[in-house]
């Protein structure tokens, strides 16, 4: 199922380091983010699929890969 999110890019220093969407009531971990997202503090609006199958080391919320976004 598809969602969309909107929030701000954040770089986390867990492990190597993530990408991840910040939003309201969420934080994300980018699945393999395009290089034009990342941006630590760009305003985004994300469609993507939240990967209930990956696993990470970061393990700081749902794992979002992403089908297309918006900057704000």
């Amino acid at each position: 199922m598809t969602i969309t999110v909107t929030g701000t890019i954040e770089r986390k220093g867990f492990g190597f380091g993530t990408w991840a969407l910040v939003s309201d009531n969420k934080t994300y971990e980018l699945h393999n983010p395009p290089s034009d997202l990342q941006k630590a503090g760009l305003k985004v609006t994300v469609q993507g699929q939240v990967r209930d199958d990956v696993m990470t080391l970061a393990m700081i919320g749902p794992v979002l890969q992403i089908e297309s976004f918006e900057t704000a």
